[in-house]
């Protein structure tokens, strides 16, 4: 069985963003030589996350206003994290809802996905230097 493992940076320069990170794992996948088995993308901040869906400049904008609808920034008084002297305890929340990590198959040396299926990092208190994680397992 072959192991790949490589780590992504991101800087992103606003509070919040998703950026598709699609075409580094497949770089990834055809740099490991695997044609079965498993990647797994993770977050590796507690803000952050990784998630599968559409790339639809509508459904990101929905995601937006519907994160901070669920978990407001503002104020930031109203959350007991933020008494640390932290200012992001909602962008704790955005990563719980919106998930640390996924796994796809590959098949034939491919992604496995379903139509329109992409993979995405969602920044939630960004301005900063952050990592995700590609692991590669499989023959």
């Amino acid at each position: 069985m072959k192991s790949y493992r490589k780590e992504l940076w991101f800087n992103i320069p606003s509070r919040c963003g998703f950026v598709n990170i699609t075409s580094d794992v497949e770089k990834c996948l055809k740099e490991s030589g695997v044609q079965e088995g498993l990647v797994l993308v993770n977050a590796m901040h507690i803000t952050a996350s990784v998630f599968i869906n559409d790339d639809e400049r509508g459904l990101h904008h929905d995601y937006d206003k519907w994160l901070e609808k669920l978990a407001p920034h503002a104020p930031t008084d109203q959350y007991r994290h933020n008494d640390t002297g932290e200012d992001n305890a909602d962008a704790h929340m955005k990563r719980q809802i919106m998930g640390r990590e996924v796994v796809v198959a590959i098949t034939q040396g491919k992604l496995d996905f379903g139509p329109w299926e992409q993979v995405f990092y969602g920044e939630f208190d960004g301005r900063r230097k952050k990592r995700a994680l590609i692991k590669i397992i499989g023959d």
